[in-house]
């Protein structure tokens, strides 16, 4: 698990507290960072589902599973690989 630490300023805690729909700044955060993370998974799967039938490929039994073998298998990639790649491909 991976720990990441969000810094906010006077204004910015207050302006989230005076929202109605954010009781908890902290509880905001972790539930808007684990739902994307939710979505992106779920994306992932149905990428390597699709990906898995065409080749033949066993599905893993869970999406951890699943994730971490779309990464290996070079289906999905980081956003820094990404970068790296794109700028190893730029025109000089």
């Amino acid at each position: 698990m991976t720990d990441y630490t969000v810094t906010l300023d006077e204004s910015e805690v207050k302006a989230l507290n005076c929202m109605s729909l954010v009781a908890d700044p902290q509880e905001f955060a972790q539930n808007f960072v684990t739902n994307r993370a939710r979505i992106a998974i779920e994306e992932i799967v149905q990428l390597y589902t699709s990906k898995a039938l065409d080749a033949g490929i066993t599905i893993p039994a869970t999406r951890a599973e699943i994730v971490s073998d779309a990464h290996t298998r070079g289906w999905i990639q980081t956003a820094a690989e990404q970068a790296a790649r794109n700028e190893a491909n730029a025109p000089a």
